[in-house]
């Protein structure tokens, strides 16, 4: 970004990984980031690094709700990749409105006769991030620094040699195959110095595609070729023969896959960490079954085991306030005074997002579920922090969801389970003692 012209200052900032998590949205409108739930409903508010009060969302957000599907303006930060760039346009907001040589606008700053959008910060950002993508910069460092940046784990090729005994196994990659060789090989190579024959990675699948472009893959596709695996370069033609143990394919679609495997869409278990370009495409255009990489699950189920007890007074609490208006209905002129239940349950909800970044937890804020937690649940048959938890099971289990009572259903399920509660309303404190 300085090299385009943006100021050095923009160099002091350092990357801080307890401010950001997935699944945000920024408003390239207002330049503000927003953490808001399957129907747009805004949870968490923040310009540049301020979060935003109430009153403060309301002058953005009258409804305190967001349009999603207008895109021009609203951009969700889903994958790994997005954390950083989720931090350096946070950052970009933070430095101009804290600039005394810029003046503060509505829709962005001015310095003299210069005008600077945050729509066009945002756009910068974005070519700047594709551009790091394109021109190989970030996966020639990461090559350079495999042991630093690439987690290696030894159950990794355990687990594709088992499944390869029942099942065929496939590899799809936006990557191309000399990123891809690197990667792989540094995984599953065995280490010359343990003595065994060193084995080549490709011997783990019985079909590898790279170039693919997902989420192109799942639909149209592109041309299919074949790589030369000693030069790494494609050959000419489109390729139109039958599988080939250990060949290395380019581009394609996903129709491609389950007419060389012979196997119908259902019959595809596809694990992928990005939830729009692998899990939600794959289940949409092709009904594949879908496994969903969530690294954050590990420290999501550490914070939630010691803050239960919290989730759970906030049911409660949902609970108390239903219990409040029981006896009304819309003849009643009585109005229960119920200011200091929700100021508990606002104390709750936000002690609980301070448990995890400072812009909360992954999957919900309170008791409410956000937008990453509901695409996750709508299109994610599975999902684990990693692929190597299948280890745990035989190849033949059947996973079942258990059963999800609607709301009409679960009245009496929430009668028994609180029956014994007494809720004590006094001096705006809400206090809750067991029978």
């Amino acid at each position: 970004m300085v090299s385009v012209g943006y100021p050095h200052e923009l160099l002091h900032y350092t990357y801080d990984p307890s401010f950001p998590t997935r699944g945000l949205v920024i408003d390239s409108k207002y330049g503000n980031l927003l953490k808001v739930d399957s129907n747009g409903n805004i949870l968490v508010c923040s310009h540049g690094f301020t979060f935003l009060n109430g009153e403060d969302i309301q002058k953005y957000y009258p409804n305190k709700f967001i349009q999603r599907d207008d895109t021009d303006r609203f951009y969700i930060l889903n994958t790994l990749f997005n954390l950083s760039e989720t931090y350096l346009y946070t950052c970009l907001v933070d430095f101009f409105t804290r600039c005394s040589r810029y003046t503060n606008l509505e829709k962005g700053f001015q310095h003299g006769d210069l005008f600077m959008s945050y729509r066009s910060m945002f756009q910068d950002l974005r070519d700047a991030m594709d551009f790091i993508h394109d021109m190989g910069a970030l996966k020639g460092h990461t090559v350079k620094n495999l042991e630093k940046y690439v987690i290696k784990d030894p159950n990794l090729p355990v687990l594709l040699t088992r499944l390869k005994v029942t099942a065929k196994v496939f590899l799809v990659t936006n990557s191309d195959y000399s990123y891809t060789k690197a990667i792989m090989k540094y995984l599953l190579d065995s280490n010359v110095k343990s003595g065994n024959q060193k084995e080549s990675w490709r011997s783990y699948f019985d079909v590898i595609v790279v170039d693919t472009k997902k989420p192109l893959y799942f639909g149209e596709g592109t041309v299919l070729r074949q790589v030369d695996t000693n030069t790494g370069k494609l050959r000419i033609g489109t390729y139109t023969g039958d599988l080939q143990h250990g060949t290395v394919y380019s581009g394609g679609s996903s129709d491609f896959i389950s007419d060389l495997l012979e196997v119908k869409g259902k019959d595809i278990l596809y694990v992928g960490d990005h939830i729009f370009g692998d899990i939600l495409k794959s289940k949409k255009h092709q009904g594949w079954k879908t496994f969903l990489v969530v690294p954050e699950l590990n420290k999501e189920l550490q914070i939630w085991d010691k803050k239960q007890s919290m989730f759970e007074e906030l049911k409660r609490l949902n609970f108390f306030l239903a219990e409040l208006y029981k006896h009304l209905d819309s003849g009643s002129q009585e109005c229960p005074d119920i200011i200091a239940i929700q100021t508990r349950m606002n104390v709750l909800t936000h002690r609980m997002d301070m448990s995890y970044v400072q812009m909360g937890s992954l999957l919900r804020s309170g008791s409410r579920q956000t937008l990453f937690a509901s695409q996750l649940l709508r299109y994610a048959d599975l999902y684990s922090a990693t692929c190597l938890n299948l280890l745990h099971y035989p190849f033949n289990y059947h996973f079942m969801a258990p059963p999800v009572l609607m709301p009409h259903e679960s009245v009496l399920q929430q009668s028994t389970d609180f029956a014994s509660t007494e809720l004590t309303v006094t001096n705006n404190i809400v206090k809750m003692t067991r029978n």
